[in-house]
């Protein structure tokens, strides 16, 4: 058993203006995917977005303060206490706080499949390193999740961006490569994507 409060958790300001605090990764958790929100510089909670890329259905519980929710085109002001299920990925959703204290936990996975650590988890880790500009770190914290999932295509993804930002061109385009090869859809996103911009005049960056 491991015990711990919310407020003892990392808590990683993202550039949506949310803060995350992994849940997930602090316990080690395998079986589902469980992480902390509460609001940063911009007052969100929860991001707009769907879960159509996952397939995830999703739980949040207000932990404490008072978050407005809007799903679809339906707000709902909840409560500490107070759950709100989706059971449909597509479902476009997000949170704002209603108090400074405010915080939501929230619960997803892919019903009926074993659950699969999301690549955008990684990069949320990373993002204090990538704000300072520090490259060394957040492509080892990349380089570390990518040995025990070498084969993720999103990941390979990340860390290629990383190492195009931080100078080091033949990693880069060696994992956008193999990215391309897991998941063609990659060769389109890093087409616009102004990470690439120093390597993309190279013969090897995928068209």
């Amino acid at each position: 058993m491991t015990l711990a409060h919310l407020d003892d958790l990392d808590a990683i300001e993202l550039p949506d203006g949310f803060v995350w605090r992994p849940v997930r990764r602090r316990f080690g958790i395998q079986a589902f995917g469980v992480n902390a929100y509460s609001p940063g510089a911009t007052g969100q909670v929860v991001e707009e977005h769907t879960e159509e890329t996952y397939g995830h259905e999703e739980l949040y519980v207000v932990l404490r303060g008072r978050v407005r929710f809007t799903v679809g085109d339906d707000e709902h002001e909840l409560r500490a206490g107070q759950l709100v299920f989706l059971r449909d990925p597509s479902l476009r959703r997000s949170a704002v706080a209603l108090s400074d204290d405010a915080a939501v936990l929230a619960v997803g996975g892919r019903a009926g499949e074993p659950h699969e650590v999301s690549a955008w988890e990684t990069l949320y880790v990373a993002m204090p390193a990538i704000t300072a500009g520090d490259w060394d770190t957040a492509i080892a914290i990349h380089q570390e999740t990518l040995a025990e999932r070498p084969d993720d295509a999103q990941l390979l993804f990340n860390l290629a961006c990383m190492e195009a930002r931080g100078g080091r061109r033949d990693d880069a385009l060696r994992h956008l490569q193999r990215a391309v090869e897991l998941d063609p859809a990659c060769a389109g996103a890093a087409a616009t994507d102004a990470d690439f911009d120093t390597i993309r005049d190279d013969p090897g960056f995928p068209r």
